[in-house]
């Protein structure tokens, strides 16, 4: 009952358009695998339902993780046209003497923003992401605002930026939830994954000179279906992974923070994908327009009746099988009265699962009835008369 409970609650969460997943419980009570990571999360992303969590609000550093959110940034000024991907950047010497994972970009040479895009996705490099930073606020100060900002907007509790690295800084931290929240908005913009699912990859500097970018995800290699997301490593956050995969029609978003070596993280990700896409599945229930095969009368219309439709599709996530559990039941009127406009909502479709309702969508005329015409009305009185 209790998951009922949680499905009802997810879906008019999802109708309002609410940001859900960040307050809603997981459809697990428990986590259900043994972790050694200190906060975990597992997460569906077409629904933004999280499956399961271990201390998934606690505040802790998530290392360069944080280039998350400096990645959703630059690709929403890309969204918006705000930047281009051919736009020319000159590498400050602040960008360039960035220490930890770097491109070894040259200061005061000229690189595009695909080329600091493609080398913060693929390898982490901090050079590229303060350098990103800078072309699109000016400052890595600004940029850190802009950050804050879009963290409040998210409605991210438990997330504070100093850099746009994740480099170590006082009063820099996340948290499980936050990251899951940020990589769902980042699945929202398709030409991330063009990068991200790269394993390897090159560099070549306005001098000729050539780096080379090796993925520092390695489950992009060794993981069926992942394509994205990072990872992250300092002696303050120790190892954490944000990953995601897709398959069969679900993403599955897996984060591990702070585990004690590399490997790791990388194990346990695996895991709880492993576990999500053999429990869960995102069934499509029905789509827009589907029609109920049920019809109503209607008065004074141009037809006697007008067939009834399903006025807006739904997808959920359930436990395998369970899509046999699931029925539909229309709560509609005796008649309706012309004229009725195609769409026109007439009652509701309610989804129950196992006999209990997760879920109501409107019942819509599946075509417009008007009023008779003039000799439409005349023969309709004789035949009435007769």
């Amino acid at each position: 009952m209790k998951r009922l409970i949680q499905l009802a609650a997810f879906f008019t969460a999802f109708c309002l358009l609410l940001p859900m997943h960040a307050h809603a419980e997981p459809l697990e009570n428990t986590c259900p695998l043994t972790l050694t990571a200190p906060s975990a999360l597992l997460m569906e992303a077409h629904t933004g339902t999280v499956i399961f969590e271990k201390n998934a609000q606690e505040a802790r550093p998530a290392a360069s993780i944080t280039k998350l959110m400096t990645l959703l940034l630059t690709f929403e000024r890309l969204a918006d046209q705000t930047i281009t991907l051919q736009d020319p950047v000159i590498v400050s010497a602040n960008a360039a003497r960035q220490t930890g994972s770097q491109a070894f970009l040259d200061a005061s040479s000229t690189y595009t923003v695909e080329q600091l895009l493609k080398a913060t996705v693929i390898s982490s490099a901090n050079d590229a992401a303060v350098a990103l930073a800078e072309h699109l606020a000016g400052t890595e100060e600004s940029f850190v605002r802009l950050m804050n900002e879009k963290a409040a907007q998210l409605q991210l509790e438990n997330t504070h930026y100093v850099n746009s690295t994740g480099l170590p800084a006082q009063g820099q931290h996340t948290c499980a939830r936050d990251v899951a929240t940020i990589a769902n908005a980042l699945c929202a913009h398709p030409d991330y994954f063009k990068y991200s699912s790269v394993w390897m990859d090159t560099l070549t500097h306005p001098s000729g000179r050539v780096t080379d970018l090796t993925n520092t995800n390695r489950l992009v290699r060794f993981y069926e279906g992942c394509d994205g997301f990072k990872t992250g490593s300092t002696n303050e956050a120790k190892y954490c992974l944000c990953a995601t995969a897709e398959k069969n029609g679900m993403r599955l978003i897996a984060i591990v923070l702070g585990v004690p070596n590399s490997q790791t993280r990388f194990d346990e990700a695996r895991v709880m994908m492993d576990w999500g896409f053999s429990t869960y599945a995102r069934e499509e229930i029905c789509k827009t327009g589907d029609l109920t095969g049920l019809s109503l009368p209607v008065k004074l219309g141009r037809k006697e009746a007008v067939d009834v439709a399903i006025g807006k599709g739904l997808s959920l996530l359930l436990q395998t099988g369970d899509k046999a559990g699931i029925t539909l039941h229309c709560t509609l009127p005796e008649t309706l009265t012309a004229p009725v406009e195609k769409g026109q909502e007439v009652g509701q479709v309610h989804i129950l699962l196992h006999g209990e309702v997760i879920a109501a969508l409107p019942a819509v005329a599946a075509e417009a009835v008007p009023l008779p015409g003039m000799l439409d009305g005349i023969t309709r009185l004789i035949d009435n008369w007769k």
